[in-house]
């Protein structure tokens, strides 16, 4: 068993009635870039811990809920140490509040994130009720257990629950360490474990986005420019206001600075029915603005162009690829393209805000609720201190949720008619202003060794990068993010490099599950298979030949989660090789949706761009994998591991594309370079 130390990071306080909460708090702990800021003082990122007077244990989630299934798993985390009976255990979503620090979902980081001081709450809380009893039956602490919310005296067979405890616990002193139960002691971490949310959203209580009601509100539908940058001219609105139950028809102002609202018309009314018709009948002149051009063609002809030369930054370089290319007898190349995509979540972006002076209220399905509330602030001009941000389930995010534009735009309407309201987005307005997964192209030039291993690669990818539309260039460049899975791909070549070129474009662009594994991995794990073939070699073994230790310089090499060898080569043997998994039916439920999304995208994805403005309107243009048409099983294994957890939201997806299209290969002779997959085969 291994001991931490608390290191002053947990509070205990009784409440009222006789119960007992423990706060976690970091001193010194500020929220990362674009979190929302603090008056100063402790932040408290990962919980409250409350233990009510009738043995309930409820754990306070500060993560977003989106069908992944981490309100489960973060609470798992908690009732393991705590021995907690799980069948007590309750969630509460936490609303934005500055003590929680950064309480974005995202990046598979929030079992990452909080495995292990979660763990180390459960533990110190459990101690507290332990001593609590037994200083009640002057025994030792030693000798007493916990067991299913229940402190035990073996030889006197006594035993007491832990609510009748909890008052006597928090006037305790919190123990200075904790030991976390060994993985072989395990009773909840480990097991299949029913979402915590499943009964509610079976029998139809929980409440998504779209399910908000409050009083005195009101609906509306928003027509926003089609063409990315445009402006409203002019609008006649006197159709739209003789629709019965419509109330005002409002005009809304494009905003920028990372919030990246859309110029339109909203349309104010009694129910949302009244509020989609009276939009219909708008007629609205548009200034498209400077984009109009654009399309996909014009960008395909441009990252063409970019990566047939020298790339405008250098993001990674080891070694003298350009020379040996240039006396190469034989250089491999291979060009890889992937469109845009678009999150197509099932339930469409909606906000339902109430904003009263300066007070501002809202309730949102979002992915980051700090980012929210920093937005709110900002775009109404309010101390973050007036903002509430409640979060409500959501029906998929996928990282779309993870923009504010959404949520502003709908306290700036409350704000504007002095009422509350809902804005409902249909699924039209959802693919059409998205903020899209960027399109890509590589080119990827190799030679190989008198061992049939590559000697040189380089590599050149375009994109229009998704950190334009937040902030001021990086100090390292635009390149760094847009060639994550490209720069710093796994495999030794001992003379490689990465070059990257910006494509300026109007389409929004945000993160995509997995980001931008998903189009570098496609290319790079393609273009490993082109040259094992070249080789003569198994394109298996070939893998595990060049898999041996770190060979990028940019970006670094985790600190806490280094480069492992054998890690990578355990995913080529068998599956996925993750650390110890907490709740395997949620783990496979993640990983079988993101290959069932691998392969939608793969086949059939793509967000086209005619005129400046998304061409596809729905899901009879977006084509995405239906049910007859994805895999009847799926199998998963897990080779677990005694390492720190990672995630299982977004691994699955960036091997899909280059997986079914070696596959591909291997059938029937021909390579696949181009995305969505279609037939296009050469």
């Amino acid at each position: 068993m291994t001991a931490y130390t608390r290191r002053h990071f947990l509070k205990i306080t009784a409440v009222a009635g006789g119960g007992l909460v423990l706060t976690i708090s970091l001193p010194g702990c500020r929220p990362k870039s674009g979190a929302a800021p603090t008056a100063g003082g402790p932040i408290d990122p990962g919980v409250f811990v409350r233990i009510n007077p009738d043995n309930t244990v409820v754990i306070t989630i500060t993560k977003s809920e989106m069908g992944q299934g981490i309100r489960t798993s973060l609470a798992m985390l908690v009732a393991e140490d705590l021995d907690a009976d799980w069948n007590q255990v309750r969630v509460e979503q936490a609303s934005f509040a500055p003590k929680y620090g950064e309480m974005g979902t995202g990046g598979s980081s929030s079992v990452l994130s909080n495995w292990k001081r979660l763990r180390e709450a459960g533990a110190a809380l459990k101690g507290m009720l332990v001593a609590a009893a037994a200083k009640d039956w002057g025994v030792d602490p030693k000798d007493c257990r916990a067991e299913n919310s229940f402190v035990i005296h073996p030889a006197s067979d006594r035993r007491t629950p832990y609510g009748a405890l909890a008052a006597k616990a928090a006037a305790l002193s919190l123990p200075n360490q904790v030991t976390l139960k060994p993985k072989a002691e395990w009773k909840l971490l480990g097991k299949d474990r029913s979402g915590v949310d499943v009964a509610d959203i079976t029998h139809g209580t929980a409440v998504y986005g779209l399910d908000v009601k409050i009083p005195g509100m009101l609906y509306a539908a928003i027509e926003r420019t089609s063409v990315f940058g445009g402006k409203v001219k002019s609008v006649d609105s006197a159709k739209a206001l003789a629709v019965p139950g419509v109330k005002q028809v409002v005009q809304i102002d494009a905003m920028g600075d990372g919030i990246n609202i859309h110029a339109g018309v909203a349309v104010v009314a009694t129910n949302t029915w009244a509020a989609l018709q009276g939009r219909k009948q708008l007629a609205i002149t548009w200034d498209e603005g400077p984009r109009a051009a654009e399309s996909s063609e014009s960008y395909r002809a441009f990252m063409t162009a970019a990566v047939n030369r020298a790339g405008e930054e250098t993001v990674n370089k080891q070694g003298d690829p350009d020379a040996v290319l240039a006396k190469a007898t034989k250089v491999i190349a291979s060009t890889f393209e992937t469109p845009f995509l678009s999150h197509a979540t099932m339930e469409p972006m909606n906000c339902t805000a109430s904003v009263t002076g300066n007070q501002v209220e809202v309730w949102s399905p979002t992915q980051f609720p700090d980012w929210g509330a920093q937005s709110l602030a900002k775009a109404l001009n309010t101390d973050i201190k007036n903002v509430q941000v409640h979060v409500t389930l959501m029906g998929g995010g996928f990282g779309r949720r993870i923009n504010p534009d959404f949520t502003v735009e709908a306290a700036l309407l409350s704000q504007k008619i002095k009422q509350p309201v809902k804005v409902v987005w249909t699924r039209e307005d959802d693919l059409r202003h998205d903020f899209y997964r960027p399109c890509s192209t590589h080119r990827i030039e190799a030679s190989l060794g008198a061992d049939g291993r590559p000697e040189a690669w380089r590599h050149r990818v375009s994109t229009p990068s998704i950190d334009v539309l937040y902030g001021p260039k990086p100090p390292n460049g635009w390149g760094p993010n847009e060639t994550d899975g490209s720069a710093n791909m796994s495999y030794r070549v001992p003379n490689r490099s990465c070059e990257y070129t910006l494509l300026d474009s109007g389409v929004p662009r945000g993160w995509w599950r997995a980001v931008s594994t998903t189009h570098g991995m496609f290319a790079v794990e393609s273009m490993i298979d082109e040259l094992a073939e070249a080789a003569g070699k198994d394109p298996y073994e070939y893998r595990l030949g060049l898999i041996d230790k770190v060979w990028w310089q940019q970006p670094p090499d985790s600190k806490e989660f280094p480069f492992s060898p054998d890690r990578l080569k355990g995913v080529l043997t068998l599956a996925a090789d993750s650390g110890p998994v907490l709740n395997p039916i949620g783990a496979r439920a993640q990983l079988e949706g993101g290959i069932i999304q691998g392969l939608s995208a793969t086949i059939k994805e793509r967000i086209t761009i005619v005129g400046g403005a998304v061409k596809e309107r729905n899901f009879d243009g977006y084509s995405v994998l239906r049910i007859n048409e994805a895999p009847a099983v799926i199998e998963v294994y897990f080779v677990e591991t005694d390492t720190h957890p990672t995630g299982f939201g977004e691994p699955a997806v960036p091997p899909v594309a280059a997986g079914l299209a070696n596959a591909i290969y291997r059938a029937t002779g021909k390579r696949v370079r181009t995305l969505p997959l279609g037939l296009r085969m050469a």
